[in-house]
């Protein structure tokens, strides 16, 4: 669970110990990055001798960084406090570019009351 000063965001459909109070539908965040020549020359080089390509691993993780903050970004306009069923995709539009999305069920959640006990003596 992920929990920010504004907004909690988990994969799960709830939140432990909160109730959903209002489900506000979908927020969404999308960033589509290019993988520039130079990136493509080195790629290219590194996977003769195997190894992490560095230069695409830091692209991914900016990219799906950029992509979560526009889907909070989103949900908070909507009204939200938390994301629900909160998920990552990206799909190749072409050679050189990529599409990172992330997604969820934007809601209003509540902390859940405990209900009291009595202890018989």
């Amino acid at each position: 669970m992920a929990i920010r000063e504004d907004i909690i965001v988990v994969t799960t459909p709830y939140v432990p110990g909160y109730r959903v109070v209002k489900v506000l539908g979908i927020a969404l965040g999308v960033t589509v990055r290019s993988r520039g020549l130079g990136g493509r020359l080195l790629a290219g080089l590194r996977s003769l001798v195997g190894g992490e390509i560095t230069e695409f691993t830091e692209l991914a993780e900016q990219a799906r960084r950029q992509a979560v903050e526009r889907m909070i970004k989103h949900a908070k306009e909507l009204g939200a406090n938390a994301i629900i069923s909160f998920r990552l995709d990206s799909n190749e539009i072409s050679e050189y570019m990529d599409e990172i999305i992330a997604y969820g069920t934007a809601v209003i959640i509540e902390p859940q009351q405990e209900v009291g006990r009595t202890v018989m003596e």
